[in-house]
Protein backbone atom coordinates (compact mmCIF):
# COMPACT_ATOMS: atom_id res chain seq x y z
CA UNK A 1 0.00 0.00 0.00
CA UNK A 2 1.37 3.27 -0.81
CA UNK A 3 1.78 5.81 2.46
CA UNK A 4 1.24 9.41 2.00
CA UNK A 5 4.18 11.46 2.05
CA UNK A 6 5.37 15.12 1.34
CA UNK A 7 8.05 14.87 -1.71
CA UNK A 8 10.90 17.53 -0.88
CA UNK A 9 11.06 18.26 -4.69
CA UNK A 10 7.19 19.67 -4.84
CA UNK A 11 8.15 23.45 -3.85
CA UNK A 12 10.66 23.18 -7.10
CA UNK A 13 10.05 26.34 -8.57
CA UNK A 14 8.65 26.20 -12.04
CA UNK A 15 9.65 26.45 -15.63
CA UNK A 16 7.38 28.44 -16.27
CA UNK A 17 8.70 31.40 -13.81
CA UNK A 18 12.15 31.62 -16.16
CA UNK A 19 10.30 31.00 -19.34
CA UNK A 20 8.72 33.89 -21.55
CA UNK A 21 5.14 34.53 -20.13
CA UNK A 22 2.73 32.13 -21.30
CA UNK A 23 -1.47 32.36 -20.63
CA UNK A 24 -3.53 30.04 -21.55
CA UNK A 25 -7.63 30.40 -22.01
CA UNK A 26 -9.72 26.94 -22.05
CA UNK A 27 -12.93 26.66 -23.51
CA UNK A 28 -14.59 23.65 -22.29
CA UNK A 29 -17.92 22.83 -24.23
CA UNK A 30 -20.03 20.43 -22.16
CA UNK A 31 -23.17 20.36 -23.95
CA UNK A 32 -20.68 20.59 -27.72
CA UNK A 33 -23.14 16.68 -29.03
CA UNK A 34 -26.17 18.37 -28.45
CA UNK A 35 -24.97 22.15 -29.25
CA UNK A 36 -23.90 20.90 -32.76
CA UNK A 37 -26.84 19.16 -33.71
CA UNK A 38 -28.55 22.15 -34.75
CA UNK A 39 -32.23 21.24 -34.54
CA UNK A 40 -34.25 23.48 -33.13
CA UNK A 41 -37.22 21.28 -31.87
CA UNK A 42 -38.74 22.20 -28.51
CA UNK A 43 -38.20 18.69 -26.59
CA UNK A 44 -34.62 17.07 -27.92
CA UNK A 45 -31.88 14.56 -26.69
CA UNK A 46 -28.57 13.13 -28.11
CA UNK A 47 -27.72 9.50 -27.26
CA UNK A 48 -25.27 7.24 -28.22
CA UNK A 49 -24.80 3.10 -28.40
CA UNK A 50 -22.51 2.00 -25.42
CA UNK A 51 -21.87 -2.08 -25.25
CA UNK A 52 -24.99 -2.17 -27.27
CA UNK A 53 -27.28 -0.36 -25.62
CA UNK A 54 -28.40 3.22 -27.26
CA UNK A 55 -29.17 5.57 -24.17
CA UNK A 56 -29.33 9.36 -23.70
CA UNK A 57 -26.43 11.31 -23.67
CA UNK A 58 -27.27 15.18 -23.35
CA UNK A 59 -30.73 16.78 -23.07
CA UNK A 60 -31.76 20.31 -23.45
CA UNK A 61 -33.98 22.19 -20.78
CA UNK A 62 -37.49 21.11 -22.23
CA UNK A 63 -36.59 17.35 -22.39
CA UNK A 64 -34.84 17.52 -18.50
CA UNK A 65 -38.01 19.37 -17.86
CA UNK A 66 -39.87 16.33 -18.67
CA UNK A 67 -38.14 14.11 -17.18
CA UNK A 68 -35.48 12.76 -19.69
CA UNK A 69 -32.08 12.23 -17.81
CA UNK A 70 -28.79 11.15 -19.22
CA UNK A 71 -28.09 7.58 -18.97
CA UNK A 72 -31.79 6.61 -19.95
CA UNK A 73 -32.55 4.33 -22.23
CA UNK A 74 -34.23 5.54 -25.77
CA UNK A 75 -36.93 3.20 -24.99
CA UNK A 76 -37.44 4.91 -21.70
CA UNK A 77 -36.80 7.99 -22.91
CA UNK A 78 -39.54 7.53 -25.59
CA UNK A 79 -42.12 6.29 -23.48
CA UNK A 80 -42.05 9.50 -20.98
CA UNK A 81 -41.90 11.68 -24.08
CA UNK A 82 -43.20 10.29 -27.34
CA UNK A 83 -42.83 14.16 -29.13
CA UNK A 84 -39.37 13.64 -27.73
CA UNK A 85 -36.48 14.42 -30.75
CA UNK A 86 -33.55 12.07 -30.92
CA UNK A 87 -30.46 12.08 -32.84
CA UNK A 88 -27.06 10.02 -32.68
CA UNK A 89 -24.38 11.54 -31.63
CA UNK A 90 -21.72 12.66 -34.51
CA UNK A 91 -18.24 12.82 -33.99
CA UNK A 92 -17.53 14.11 -37.25
CA UNK A 93 -20.33 17.21 -36.85
CA UNK A 94 -19.00 18.33 -33.60
CA UNK A 95 -14.97 18.19 -35.04
CA UNK A 96 -16.13 20.68 -38.05
CA UNK A 97 -18.34 22.85 -35.22
CA UNK A 98 -14.63 22.63 -33.35
CA UNK A 99 -12.79 23.93 -36.36
CA UNK A 100 -15.35 26.77 -37.46
CA UNK A 101 -15.01 27.84 -33.40
CA UNK A 102 -11.01 27.98 -33.86
CA UNK A 103 -11.76 29.80 -36.85
CA UNK A 104 -13.37 32.74 -35.44
CA UNK A 105 -11.01 32.66 -32.42
CA UNK A 106 -8.40 33.23 -34.71
CA UNK A 107 -9.68 37.01 -34.21
CA UNK A 108 -8.58 36.99 -31.02
CA UNK A 109 -5.20 35.13 -30.86
CA UNK A 110 -2.95 33.55 -33.39
CA UNK A 111 -2.04 30.26 -31.53
CA UNK A 112 -5.50 27.99 -31.10
CA UNK A 113 -5.69 24.77 -30.02
CA UNK A 114 -8.07 21.87 -30.42
CA UNK A 115 -8.21 19.28 -27.56
CA UNK A 116 -11.32 17.02 -29.02
CA UNK A 117 -13.34 15.94 -28.37
CA UNK A 118 -15.26 19.47 -26.52
CA UNK A 119 -11.81 21.68 -25.85
CA UNK A 120 -10.34 24.71 -27.37
CA UNK A 121 -7.30 26.39 -25.75
CA UNK A 122 -5.65 29.67 -26.68
CA UNK A 123 -2.82 31.33 -26.00
CA UNK A 124 -3.40 35.11 -25.33
CA UNK A 125 -0.20 36.63 -23.25
CA UNK A 126 0.11 38.31 -26.88
CA UNK A 127 -3.30 39.68 -27.16
CA UNK A 128 -3.93 41.42 -23.56
CA UNK A 129 -2.63 44.77 -24.71
CA UNK A 130 -4.14 44.42 -27.84
CA UNK A 131 -7.76 43.97 -26.97
CA UNK A 132 -7.33 46.17 -23.52
CA UNK A 133 -6.82 43.96 -20.82
CA UNK A 134 -7.81 40.86 -20.21
CA UNK A 135 -11.16 41.28 -18.51
CA UNK A 136 -12.23 42.66 -22.00
CA UNK A 137 -10.94 39.94 -23.91
CA UNK A 138 -12.51 37.33 -21.57
CA UNK A 139 -15.86 39.18 -21.61
CA UNK A 140 -15.51 39.35 -25.62
CA UNK A 141 -14.65 35.84 -25.99
CA UNK A 142 -17.75 34.61 -23.54
CA UNK A 143 -20.50 37.12 -25.06
CA UNK A 144 -19.50 35.76 -28.58
CA UNK A 145 -19.79 32.04 -27.30
CA UNK A 146 -23.21 32.60 -26.22
CA UNK A 147 -24.41 34.70 -29.38
CA UNK A 148 -23.50 32.12 -31.03
CA UNK A 149 -25.59 29.46 -28.80
CA UNK A 150 -23.09 27.99 -27.01
CA UNK A 151 -22.67 27.00 -23.31
CA UNK A 152 -19.20 27.52 -22.33
CA UNK A 153 -16.64 27.21 -19.22
CA UNK A 154 -13.89 28.97 -19.29
CA UNK A 155 -10.50 29.57 -17.31
CA UNK A 156 -7.44 30.80 -17.85
CA UNK A 157 -4.12 29.06 -15.92
CA UNK A 158 -0.39 29.58 -16.72
CA UNK A 159 0.06 26.00 -18.32
CA UNK A 160 -2.64 24.33 -20.87
CA UNK A 161 -3.45 21.72 -18.45
CA UNK A 162 -4.00 23.71 -15.57
CA UNK A 163 -6.24 25.74 -17.65
CA UNK A 164 -8.05 22.66 -19.35
CA UNK A 165 -8.79 20.80 -15.59
CA UNK A 166 -10.40 24.23 -14.35
CA UNK A 167 -12.46 24.36 -17.02
CA UNK A 168 -13.73 20.83 -16.77
CA UNK A 169 -14.62 21.19 -13.11
CA UNK A 170 -16.60 24.45 -13.70
CA UNK A 171 -14.34 26.80 -11.74
CA UNK A 172 -14.16 29.87 -13.95
CA UNK A 173 -10.83 31.44 -12.27
CA UNK A 174 -8.21 33.23 -13.52
CA UNK A 175 -4.79 31.91 -12.47
CA UNK A 176 -1.51 34.72 -13.33
CA UNK A 177 1.39 33.61 -11.27
CA UNK A 178 2.30 29.81 -11.73
CA UNK A 179 3.13 29.95 -7.98
CA UNK A 180 -0.76 29.49 -7.23
CA UNK A 181 -0.89 26.39 -9.40
CA UNK A 182 -0.79 23.87 -6.45
CA UNK A 183 -2.93 25.64 -4.48
CA UNK A 184 -5.56 26.10 -7.33
CA UNK A 185 -5.41 22.87 -8.58
CA UNK A 186 -5.29 20.69 -5.41
CA UNK A 187 -9.04 20.75 -4.72
CA UNK A 188 -10.34 19.32 -7.97
CA UNK A 189 -11.76 16.46 -8.43
CA UNK A 190 -10.02 13.27 -10.40
CA UNK A 191 -12.87 13.64 -12.77
CA UNK A 192 -11.52 16.51 -14.48
CA UNK A 193 -8.14 14.72 -15.20
CA UNK A 194 -10.36 12.34 -18.07
CA UNK A 195 -7.93 9.84 -16.69
CA UNK A 196 -9.20 6.12 -17.20
CA UNK A 197 -11.61 4.77 -15.21
CA UNK A 198 -9.39 2.00 -13.83
CA UNK A 199 -6.78 4.62 -12.58
CA UNK A 200 -9.45 7.15 -10.82
CA UNK A 201 -11.08 3.46 -9.07
CA UNK A 202 -7.45 2.32 -7.88
CA UNK A 203 -6.78 5.89 -6.42
CA UNK A 204 -10.19 5.93 -4.93
CA UNK A 205 -9.00 2.81 -3.23
CA UNK A 206 -6.80 3.98 -1.67
CA UNK A 207 -8.55 7.33 -0.29
CA UNK A 208 -7.08 9.82 -2.38
CA UNK A 209 -10.29 12.05 -4.08
CA UNK A 210 -8.92 14.94 -5.44
CA UNK A 211 -5.19 16.46 -7.31
CA UNK A 212 -3.72 17.22 -4.39
CA UNK A 213 -3.63 14.05 -2.32
CA UNK A 214 -2.40 12.56 -5.60
CA UNK A 215 0.24 15.03 -5.80
CA UNK A 216 1.14 14.00 -2.25
CA UNK A 217 2.10 10.60 -3.21
CA UNK A 218 5.30 9.21 -3.49
CA UNK A 219 6.54 9.74 -6.90
CA UNK A 220 8.22 6.84 -7.23
CA UNK A 221 5.55 4.61 -5.74
CA UNK A 222 3.25 6.74 -7.76
CA UNK A 223 5.46 5.48 -10.95
CA UNK A 224 5.35 1.78 -10.42
CA UNK A 225 1.40 2.33 -9.67
CA UNK A 226 0.13 4.11 -12.24
CA UNK A 227 2.88 4.54 -14.74
CA UNK A 228 5.55 8.08 -15.49
CA UNK A 229 2.92 9.18 -18.04
CA UNK A 230 0.61 10.47 -15.41
CA UNK A 231 3.04 11.97 -13.05
CA UNK A 232 4.56 13.93 -16.13
CA UNK A 233 0.91 15.06 -16.54
CA UNK A 234 0.47 16.08 -12.79
CA UNK A 235 4.45 17.88 -13.90
CA UNK A 236 3.22 19.59 -16.82
CA UNK A 237 -0.28 20.87 -14.99
CA UNK A 238 2.26 22.54 -12.53
CA UNK A 239 4.98 24.53 -14.99
CA UNK A 240 7.57 21.77 -14.00
CA UNK A 241 8.16 20.55 -17.46
CA UNK A 242 7.29 22.01 -20.94
CA UNK A 243 4.19 20.93 -22.60
CA UNK A 244 4.23 21.99 -26.44
CA UNK A 245 0.85 22.21 -28.28
CA UNK A 246 0.00 21.89 -31.91
CA UNK A 247 -1.52 25.41 -33.17
CA UNK A 248 -4.44 24.94 -35.39
CA UNK A 249 -4.09 27.01 -38.61
CA UNK A 250 -7.35 27.53 -40.76
CA UNK A 251 -6.30 26.25 -44.86
CA UNK A 252 -5.43 29.35 -46.81
CA UNK A 253 -6.90 30.12 -50.01
CA UNK A 254 -5.79 31.56 -52.77
CA UNK A 255 -7.46 34.74 -54.60
CA UNK A 256 -6.27 36.53 -57.12
CA UNK A 257 -7.98 39.29 -59.13
CA UNK A 258 -6.92 40.65 -62.79
CA UNK A 259 -8.39 43.97 -63.81
CA UNK A 260 -7.83 45.21 -67.53
CA UNK A 261 -7.50 48.52 -68.74
CA UNK A 262 -10.42 48.28 -71.11
CA UNK A 263 -13.21 45.63 -71.68
CA UNK A 264 -11.15 42.59 -73.81
CA UNK A 265 -13.14 40.00 -76.12
CA UNK A 266 -9.62 38.91 -77.30
CA UNK A 267 -9.37 34.98 -76.42
CA UNK A 268 -5.60 35.18 -76.67
CA UNK A 269 -5.40 37.96 -74.34
CA UNK A 270 -7.96 36.48 -72.06
CA UNK A 271 -5.96 33.75 -71.80
CA UNK A 272 -2.39 35.43 -71.15
CA UNK A 273 -4.36 37.24 -68.18
CA UNK A 274 -5.67 33.95 -66.95
CA UNK A 275 -2.27 32.53 -67.49
CA UNK A 276 -0.33 35.20 -65.01
CA UNK A 277 -3.08 34.52 -62.59
CA UNK A 278 -1.94 30.62 -62.64
CA UNK A 279 1.51 31.68 -62.17
CA UNK A 280 0.76 33.88 -59.30
CA UNK A 281 -1.04 30.54 -57.86
CA UNK A 282 2.24 28.26 -58.40
CA UNK A 283 4.23 30.82 -56.53
CA UNK A 284 1.50 30.87 -53.69
CA UNK A 285 1.51 27.01 -53.80
CA UNK A 286 5.27 26.41 -53.85
CA UNK A 287 6.04 28.87 -51.37
CA UNK A 288 3.79 26.53 -48.93
CA UNK A 289 4.43 23.02 -50.48
CA UNK A 290 0.66 22.87 -51.05
CA UNK A 291 -1.50 21.90 -54.19
CA UNK A 292 -5.22 22.28 -55.17
CA UNK A 293 -7.61 19.85 -56.64
CA UNK A 294 -10.20 22.30 -57.90
CA UNK A 295 -9.61 25.98 -59.15
CA UNK A 296 -12.58 28.64 -60.38
CA UNK A 297 -12.27 31.43 -62.83
CA UNK A 298 -14.61 34.54 -62.86
CA UNK A 299 -14.64 36.47 -65.81
CA UNK A 300 -16.79 40.00 -64.79
CA UNK A 301 -18.73 41.72 -67.66
CA UNK A 302 -19.58 45.92 -67.35
CA UNK A 303 -23.14 44.84 -68.84
CA UNK A 304 -23.88 41.50 -67.72
CA UNK A 305 -23.44 39.18 -64.73
CA UNK A 306 -19.92 37.36 -64.48
CA UNK A 307 -19.14 34.09 -66.08
CA UNK A 308 -17.68 31.39 -63.88
CA UNK A 309 -15.49 28.39 -65.08
CA UNK A 310 -14.50 25.92 -62.61
CA UNK A 311 -11.32 23.70 -63.22
CA UNK A 312 -10.91 20.09 -61.47
CA UNK A 313 -8.03 17.49 -61.56
CA UNK A 314 -7.94 14.18 -60.33
CA UNK A 315 -4.98 14.57 -57.54
CA UNK A 316 -4.01 17.89 -56.54
CA UNK A 317 -1.01 19.84 -58.74
CA UNK A 318 0.21 22.98 -58.80
CA UNK A 319 1.76 23.04 -62.45
CA UNK A 320 0.81 26.51 -64.41
CA UNK A 321 1.06 24.11 -67.46
CA UNK A 322 -1.31 21.85 -66.44
CA UNK A 323 -3.88 24.09 -65.47
CA UNK A 324 -3.21 26.18 -68.48
CA UNK A 325 -4.02 23.12 -70.62
CA UNK A 326 -7.50 22.42 -68.92
CA UNK A 327 -8.15 25.76 -69.20
CA UNK A 328 -7.53 26.21 -72.90
CA UNK A 329 -9.66 23.29 -73.61
CA UNK A 330 -12.84 24.30 -71.67
CA UNK A 331 -12.39 28.37 -72.71
CA UNK A 332 -13.15 27.03 -76.64
CA UNK A 333 -16.58 26.30 -75.57
CA UNK A 334 -17.14 29.22 -72.93
CA UNK A 335 -19.85 31.82 -74.31
CA UNK A 336 -18.96 34.82 -72.88
CA UNK A 337 -22.18 37.22 -73.23
CA UNK A 338 -20.15 40.65 -73.27
CA UNK A 339 -16.81 42.11 -73.09
CA UNK A 340 -14.33 40.98 -70.14
CA UNK A 341 -13.10 43.79 -67.77
CA UNK A 342 -12.02 41.96 -64.94
CA UNK A 343 -10.52 38.20 -64.29
CA UNK A 344 -10.73 36.74 -60.70
CA UNK A 345 -8.99 33.42 -59.88
CA UNK A 346 -9.97 31.78 -56.74
CA UNK A 347 -8.65 28.25 -55.71
CA UNK A 348 -10.07 25.10 -53.76
CA UNK A 349 -8.87 24.27 -50.49
CA UNK A 350 -5.25 23.40 -50.27
CA UNK A 351 -3.76 19.71 -49.91
CA UNK A 352 0.14 18.61 -48.97
CA UNK A 353 1.77 18.68 -52.30
CA UNK A 354 2.77 14.85 -52.64
CA UNK A 355 5.86 14.56 -55.53
CA UNK A 356 7.66 11.09 -56.52
CA UNK A 357 10.77 10.79 -57.83
CA UNK A 358 11.89 9.02 -61.10
CA UNK A 359 11.85 5.49 -60.00
CA UNK A 360 14.20 2.44 -61.73
CA UNK A 361 13.95 0.14 -63.15
CA UNK A 362 12.18 1.83 -66.17
CA UNK A 363 9.57 -0.61 -66.40
CA UNK A 364 8.07 0.67 -63.64
CA UNK A 365 8.35 4.37 -64.33
CA UNK A 366 6.49 3.47 -67.53
CA UNK A 367 3.54 2.28 -65.10
CA UNK A 368 3.71 5.29 -63.15
CA UNK A 369 3.36 7.23 -66.40
CA UNK A 370 0.74 5.39 -67.93
CA UNK A 371 -1.16 5.98 -64.79
CA UNK A 372 -0.84 9.79 -64.56
CA UNK A 373 -1.83 10.01 -68.47
CA UNK A 374 -4.93 7.98 -67.79
CA UNK A 375 -5.77 10.24 -65.12
CA UNK A 376 -4.73 13.32 -67.32
CA UNK A 377 -7.37 11.52 -70.17
CA UNK A 378 -10.34 11.90 -67.80
CA UNK A 379 -9.07 15.42 -67.01
CA UNK A 380 -9.31 16.60 -70.11
CA UNK A 381 -12.53 15.00 -71.33
CA UNK A 382 -14.52 16.03 -68.06
CA UNK A 383 -12.92 19.73 -69.56
CA UNK A 384 -14.56 18.72 -73.03
CA UNK A 385 -17.80 17.16 -72.59
CA UNK A 386 -18.66 18.26 -68.61
CA UNK A 387 -17.85 16.94 -65.58
CA UNK A 388 -21.49 15.05 -65.25
CA UNK A 389 -20.20 13.21 -68.39
CA UNK A 390 -16.93 11.43 -66.96
CA UNK A 391 -17.05 9.56 -63.97
CA UNK A 392 -15.52 6.43 -61.77
CA UNK A 393 -17.04 3.59 -60.02
CA UNK A 394 -16.46 2.16 -56.84
CA UNK A 395 -18.33 -0.44 -54.44
CA UNK A 396 -20.33 -0.04 -51.53
CA UNK A 397 -21.23 -2.04 -48.51
CA UNK A 398 -24.33 -4.71 -49.99
CA UNK A 399 -24.56 -8.13 -50.85
CA UNK A 400 -27.21 -7.69 -53.82
CA UNK A 401 -25.38 -7.17 -56.98
CA UNK A 402 -27.75 -4.49 -58.47
CA UNK A 403 -26.43 -2.77 -55.17
CA UNK A 404 -23.11 -3.02 -54.48
CA UNK A 405 -21.41 -0.43 -56.85
CA UNK A 406 -22.23 3.15 -57.19
CA UNK A 407 -21.29 5.77 -59.65
CA UNK A 408 -18.24 8.03 -58.42
CA UNK A 409 -17.28 11.78 -59.55
CA UNK A 410 -13.47 11.84 -61.25
CA UNK A 411 -12.52 14.77 -58.85
CA UNK A 412 -13.72 12.53 -55.72
CA UNK A 413 -11.78 10.64 -53.59
CA UNK A 414 -9.91 7.60 -55.44
CA UNK A 415 -10.90 4.21 -53.69
CA UNK A 416 -7.79 2.01 -53.53
CA UNK A 417 -6.58 -1.57 -53.03
CA UNK A 418 -5.88 -1.14 -49.21
CA UNK A 419 -9.80 -2.23 -48.64
CA UNK A 420 -9.08 -5.65 -49.71
CA UNK A 421 -8.23 -7.88 -46.86
CA UNK A 422 -4.86 -9.94 -46.42
CA UNK A 423 -3.05 -7.58 -49.36
CA UNK A 424 -0.29 -5.26 -49.32
CA UNK A 425 -1.09 -1.39 -50.63
CA UNK A 426 1.63 -1.32 -53.06
CA UNK A 427 1.69 -4.56 -54.83
CA UNK A 428 -2.51 -5.13 -54.02
CA UNK A 429 -3.49 -5.47 -57.81
CA UNK A 430 -1.04 -8.08 -59.03
CA UNK A 431 -1.15 -9.92 -55.95
CA UNK A 432 -4.82 -10.32 -56.11
CA UNK A 433 -5.14 -10.89 -59.78
CA UNK A 434 -2.41 -13.92 -59.10
CA UNK A 435 -4.04 -15.25 -56.48
CA UNK A 436 -7.39 -15.20 -58.35
CA UNK A 437 -6.23 -16.90 -61.32
CA UNK A 438 -4.72 -19.60 -58.60
CA UNK A 439 -7.79 -20.64 -56.68
CA UNK A 440 -10.74 -18.73 -58.51
CA UNK A 441 -10.89 -16.35 -55.66
CA UNK A 442 -14.09 -14.90 -54.34
CA UNK A 443 -12.94 -11.64 -54.07
CA UNK A 444 -12.65 -11.97 -58.43
CA UNK A 445 -16.12 -13.73 -58.65
CA UNK A 446 -18.14 -10.68 -60.28
CA UNK A 447 -18.12 -9.75 -63.67
CA UNK A 448 -17.03 -6.33 -65.13
CA UNK A 449 -20.44 -6.27 -67.76
CA UNK A 450 -23.62 -6.45 -65.47
CA UNK A 451 -26.96 -6.51 -67.10
CA UNK A 452 -29.49 -3.45 -66.20
CA UNK A 453 -32.12 -6.52 -65.52
CA UNK A 454 -31.45 -10.18 -65.04
CA UNK A 455 -32.31 -11.86 -68.83
CA UNK A 456 -34.50 -14.60 -68.51
CA UNK A 457 -32.70 -17.94 -70.03
CA UNK A 458 -34.03 -21.40 -71.70
CA UNK A 459 -33.58 -24.33 -69.91
CA UNK A 460 -32.66 -27.21 -72.14
CA UNK A 461 -32.23 -31.21 -70.70
CA UNK A 462 -31.84 -29.25 -67.13
CA UNK A 463 -29.67 -26.43 -67.76
CA UNK A 464 -29.68 -22.90 -68.98
CA UNK A 465 -28.65 -22.07 -72.52
CA UNK A 466 -27.62 -19.00 -73.58
CA UNK A 467 -26.00 -19.15 -77.30
CA UNK A 468 -26.00 -23.27 -76.12
CA UNK A 469 -26.24 -24.87 -73.57
CA UNK A 470 -24.22 -23.93 -70.21
CA UNK A 471 -21.40 -25.57 -68.67
CA UNK A 472 -21.74 -24.77 -65.03
CA UNK A 473 -17.85 -24.07 -63.88
CA UNK A 474 -18.32 -22.64 -60.54
CA UNK A 475 -20.76 -22.35 -57.48
CA UNK A 476 -23.15 -21.72 -55.92
CA UNK A 477 -22.60 -19.07 -54.34
CA UNK A 478 -25.77 -18.37 -52.43
CA UNK A 479 -27.24 -14.78 -51.77
CA UNK A 480 -30.03 -14.48 -49.30
CA UNK A 481 -30.44 -11.00 -47.89
CA UNK A 482 -32.72 -7.30 -48.35
CA UNK A 483 -35.19 -9.53 -46.22
CA UNK A 484 -35.87 -6.40 -43.97
CA UNK A 485 -37.26 -4.50 -47.62
CA UNK A 486 -38.99 -4.91 -50.49
CA UNK A 487 -36.24 -6.09 -52.83
CA UNK A 488 -35.30 -8.87 -50.77
CA UNK A 489 -33.42 -12.11 -53.21
CA UNK A 490 -32.70 -15.45 -52.51
CA UNK A 491 -30.42 -16.76 -55.29
CA UNK A 492 -27.90 -19.40 -56.26
CA UNK A 493 -25.48 -17.86 -58.88
CA UNK A 494 -23.20 -19.89 -60.90
CA UNK A 495 -20.18 -18.80 -63.34
CA UNK A 496 -21.04 -21.08 -66.90
CA UNK A 497 -19.11 -21.05 -70.04
CA UNK A 498 -21.14 -21.06 -73.23
CA UNK A 499 -19.87 -23.58 -76.54
CA UNK A 500 -18.37 -20.03 -78.01
CA UNK A 501 -16.07 -19.92 -74.76
CA UNK A 502 -17.69 -16.64 -73.24
CA UNK A 503 -17.74 -16.89 -69.09
CA UNK A 504 -21.21 -15.62 -67.99
CA UNK A 505 -22.69 -15.11 -64.22
CA UNK A 506 -25.87 -16.68 -63.87
CA UNK A 507 -28.38 -17.37 -61.34
CA UNK A 508 -31.47 -19.23 -60.34
CA UNK A 509 -33.92 -18.86 -57.93
CA UNK A 510 -34.11 -20.11 -54.84
CA UNK A 511 -38.10 -19.86 -53.95
CA UNK A 512 -40.98 -22.72 -54.70
CA UNK A 513 -42.96 -20.20 -56.91
CA UNK A 514 -40.07 -19.92 -59.57
CA UNK A 515 -37.04 -22.00 -60.19
CA UNK A 516 -36.37 -20.30 -63.34
CA UNK A 517 -32.37 -19.16 -65.08
CA UNK A 518 -31.28 -15.47 -65.32
CA UNK A 519 -28.57 -14.08 -67.20
CA UNK A 520 -27.23 -11.48 -64.91
CA UNK A 521 -23.59 -10.35 -66.17
CA UNK A 522 -21.04 -11.57 -68.52
CA UNK A 523 -16.86 -11.55 -67.43
CA UNK A 524 -15.68 -10.85 -70.78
Amino acid sequence: MLLLAPVADLDAPPLQRNANRRLWFCIYLPALPLEASGSAVDARAVFEERKGIRKILLANAEALAAGIRPGLSINAALALTPALCLEERSPRRETQVLKELAEWLEKFTSFVCIEAPSLLLLEIAGSLKLFGGLKVLRQRIVSGLEGQGFQATTAIAPTPLAATWLARAGRKVCILDARNLNAKLGPLPLSCLDWPDSVAASLRGMGVSCIGEALRLPRQGFTKRFGAARLLELDRALGRLPDPRANYRVPERFSANCDLYEEQSDSVLLLHACQELLIRLERFLLARQMAVQHVRFSFFHLQAPATHLALGCVQADRAVQHWFDLLKIKFDRLGLPAPVIAIQLRAGQTQRFSAETDILPFNKQAKRQNRLSIAHLAERLSARIGDGSVHGITTVAEHRPQYAWRRQGVFGDVPHCENVPGQRASHAPSRLLDEGQRNNSLELRRPLWMLEEPRLLVVEQGRPVCEGILQLLDGPERLETGWWDDDGIARDYFVARNPEGMHLWVYRNRNKESHSWFLHGIFG
